[in-house]
């Protein structure tokens, strides 16, 4: 989820697409490898959420449909969770029983040995096999694109030549004091929309940036300030206050890498004709405490206002920024304003970097240390990085909340009893008794393709980490009465309740293209049950010769 929030998986995506150069050939085999190899690292639903809207751009930008490429990004996913041991629950689940019976248990990448093939497997499926299954459903889901959006925005409100970065020189009067003691909005005219500071020192409470100056707010040496005002104020400022000009970007730029980033973003509002807003004074530029946002720019009747001061009126638009958890809340508020487009659709293409962005990095890389050199167990390795993430804000706590999966969470807490249930009632003995009379004394191998076939058959019903729970026991128990090594039956079960194709609700990413591809249930049915089918002839000719079925 840090690397979702802090833009690594919309950069990584939208370089991913950039691959594909408009081939959609190519295109197919770009999706499906990218987010196999994302999902590795991030959670497949994060994966899918972030190539969602840059798949389906650059499906209609090239004369395809969605359906034709959406599905290979959720299988993609769902199989390139197998590379990891923290790709997919079940591959953790697995793991951990295979500990606590007494067995070694999979190390970070062991995974990797059965998930690369089946990632290329799932590749060259989908180019020379699936591409033509696919099914051709008509949709109109054009995606928000956010460069196109800033650009609207700017022709509509006639946003030009309006933003100014300053420097604070080594002679101004404004180093080490605050706003307040300024007075730049009423003799000047000028708002300072942004700081950036030159000499962040975290320690002494003094961030890197200030998204919204206040009053109070100190400014500091050689920092840079974001301001809206006119020219000719602009430049009076600059003289009286020594004051430097940095070059500038333009308005779209200044709007699309510094105003917007993963914490902050910017929407357009209308006011509702029964707004109890109607009526009210607002300054362009000021900071709108009642939502949490700032208003940057206003117009009426489809023109431009261009007056400092406005008076609101029924119908008015406005272009506000504020955090994204801000302006996703003001959609509640729609007896007062309408939000206008999709600013959730704008968060997810947001890939300018921040350091906080570095520290999400830095977090996985340190729990991928941990697990590798075995410095701690997989538990409390992912629990150090997520506390690295959340104690440096990383993610806001609110949007941790939300990114928990609690049916995963629910489902889980519910099959262990029910799990334990069948070990101590002998049930589990019992299943694996029966497999083993049916299966297994037949041969190990042909017990192997079995636990794969009723391990996917659950999964296509019910959550994959509960099927992985409920699995668990009964497939150590078969391994122990045939006297074999569990750990090949127990990647089958890793690798069975993580590619739940034939159905939209087998897994989350399934259901999550469903909609935007147009996808029906007889879709899933008729791409995935070939793709399942060379899984299950992988896994009998592979996995035996990586993980022996002899007891070493």
């Amino acid at each position: 989820e840090g690397l979702s929030t802090t833009g690594w998986t919309a950069l990584a995506g939208q370089k991913l697409i950039q691959w594909a150069r408009n081939i959609p050939s190519r295109l197919l085999i770009i999706v499906t490898l990218g987010s196999g190899l994302l999902s590795g690292f991030v959670s497949n639903t994060g994966t899918v959420a972030t190539l969602l809207p840059v798949t389906i751009s650059s499906a209609w930008k090239m004369n395809i449909l969605p359906s034709q490429v959406l599905m290979p990004v959720a299988f993609g996913s769902n199989t390139g969770g197998l590379l990891t041991l923290t790709g997919t629950p079940p591959n953790i689940i697995v793991s951990n029983a295979l500990a606590e019976s007494g067995h070694a248990s999979f190390s970070f990448f062991e995974f990797a040995l059965i998930g690369l093939p089946m990632l290329l497997i799932t590749i060259l499926y989908f180019r020379y096999i699936g591409y033509k299954l696919l099914p051709k459903n008509q949709t109109n889901n054009k995606p928000v694109d956010i460069e196109s959006t800033v650009h609207k925005w700017i022709e509509a409100y006639k946003i030009e030549n309006d933003y100014y970065k300053l420097r604070v020189r080594s002679l101004s009067p404004f180093i080490n004091t605050a706003l307040s003691e300024w007075n730049l909005d009423s003799d000047y005219n000028v708002t300072v929309i942004r700081i950036k500071r030159r000499h962040p020192n975290p320690l002494s409470g003094i961030t890197p940036f200030i998204e919204f100056p206040e009053p109070e707010t100190m400014v500091y040496y050689h920092d840079i300030l974001t301001v809206k005002g006119d020219t000719k104020s602009i430049n009076a400022l600059m003289i009286k206050y020594r004051l430097g000009l940095l070059p500038n970007e333009a308005t779209k730029d200044e709007m699309r890498h510094n105003l917007i980033n993963q914490e902050i973003g910017m929407t357009e509002v209308l006011v509702n004709p029964k707004s109890l807003l109607v009526g009210r004074k607002v300054k362009l530029g000021n900071f709108f405490k009642r939502y949490g946002v700032q208003l940057l720019a206003a117009s009426r009747h489809n023109k431009p206002l261009t007056e400092r001061e406005v008076r609101i009126q029924a119908g008015d638009g406005f272009i506000i920024r504020g955090s994204w958890e801000n302006i996703e809340n003001m959609k509640s508020q729609y007896e007062n304003l309408v939000v206008c487009g999709s600013p959730e659709g704008l968060a997810k293409d947001v890939r300018n970097l921040t350091f906080r962005s570095y520290i999400a990095l830095g977090a996985l890389v340190l729990m991928i240390l941990l697990l590798v050199l075995n410095v701690v167990p997989g538990a409390i390795a992912a629990l150090i990085a997520a506390g690295v993430v959340l104690i440096s804000g990383a993610i806001p706590l609110t949007k941790t909340y939300k990114s928990i999966n609690w049916v995963s969470v629910i489902m889980i807490a519910a099959m262990i009893p029910m799990g334990l249930a069948l070990q101590k009632t002998g049930v589990a003995q019992m299943m694996a008794n029966g497999l083993v009379k049916s299966l297994g004394v037949l041969h190990p191998v042909i017990l192997l393709g079995g636990i794969f076939i009723l391990t996917t058959a659950f999964s296509q019903v019910i959550n994959n980490s509960a099927t992985a729970v409920l699995m668990a026991p009964i497939v150590i128990l078969a391994a122990t009465t045939l006297n074999v090594s569990p750990k090949p039956f127990m990647i089958t079960v890793a690798v069975s309740a993580s590619t739940a194709f034939l159905t939209p609700i087998g897994t989350t990413t399934n259901a999550m293209v469903l909609s935007a591809g147009g996808y029906k249930f007889k879709d899933y049915l008729k791409v995935g049950a070939p793709l399942l089918l060379l899984f299950l002839i992988l896994i009998v000719l592979l996995v035996p010769v990586i993980w022996p079925l002899s007891i070493t």
